[in-house]
């Protein structure tokens, strides 16, 4: 069992899903996106998801793309991600991994990059923009380096694409909750639970929910029939309007969605 899957266990062996944070690195500056990070494992992440800006995030809203942005005019250079996993995963034991579009990985090495993530401590890579039969390199690579390896299904996925997903994902499956970018949304599609049904279906052991969620009642009803809920965009304004304060305490009240963190709170 990876670090990933040990965290998603814990969690349930807890009677709760699992609460994934994401923020990019970088933002709005190198340390304090590090200390960000951190503040996430303190206040009720499970697993910690950290973005690379990249110059043209096809998948990424308003808000993240806007951070990333101000992230990469600010300097930003690669050896700054495994920089920031290093520290962030000294302080913490909470797994680390990180949400990459492809073209860096293979601008770096996908050798070099899965060898340099690993001895910085991280725990795997969510690759939204490639699918498995075109990640022949990063497969052996993340089987060598015993690092996870996280695709992407979504509700317009087939059922023979949905097999390969599974069958190539380790960690966990990032299940979409619905088309287009990340960003808040009022009311998450069902068809998030349609997809999580057919993954279960298909073999899928743990299927986590990303996309447009950014309240722990969101979060509740997600867990409800899914591993895991991931939340990024309010996390990010979080940060971006408040602080490393404000990032704690909206990083603690979504932690409430979860079944046992809402009864220790309401008791």
């Amino acid at each position: 069992m990876s670090r990933v899957e040990a965290a998603i266990q814990k969690a349930h062996d807890e009677g709760r899903g699992a609460f994934i944070g994401y923020l990019p690195v970088g933002f709005p500056d190198l340390q304090t996106s590090i200390q960000a990070a951190i503040t996430l494992a303190e206040n009720g992440v499970d697993v910690i998801e950290l973005g690379p800006p990249y110059s043209d995030p096809v998948m990424d809203g308003l808000v993240i793309q806007e951070a990333t942005q101000a992230a990469l005019a600010a300097g930003f250079r690669m050896r700054d991600l495994f920089t920031a996993v290093r520290e962030i995963t000294a302080a913490t034991d909470v797994p680390v991994v990180v949400m990459t579009y492809w073209n860096p990985v293979m601008q770096y090495g996908v050798d070099r990059y899965a060898d340099d993530l690993l001895a910085a401590g991280g725990a795997g890579l969510i690759t939204p923009d490639i699918t498995p039969e075109a990640a022949a390199d990063w497969i052996e690579a993340s089987k060598r380096t015993g690092l996870d390896r996280i695709f992407l299904a979504a509700p317009t996925s087939t059922d023979e694409r949905l097999d390969l997903v599974v069958a190539s994902s380790t960690g966990f499956v990032y299940t979409v909750s619905t088309m287009g970018i990340t960003g808040e949304r009022a009311e998450l599609d069902k068809a998030a639970r349609t997809l999580v049904s057919r993954l279960r279906e298909r073999g899928a052991v743990r299927a986590c929910v990303g996309i447009g969620i950014s309240t722990a009642e969101q979060i509740a009803g997600i867990t409800e029939y899914a591993d895991g809920a991931i939340v990024g965009t309010a996390l990010v304004r979080a940060l971006r309007d408040g602080g490393l304060d404000a990032l704690a305490a909206v990083t603690k009240s979504l932690a409430a969605g979860t079944p046992s963190a809402a009864t220790s709170h309401e008791n």
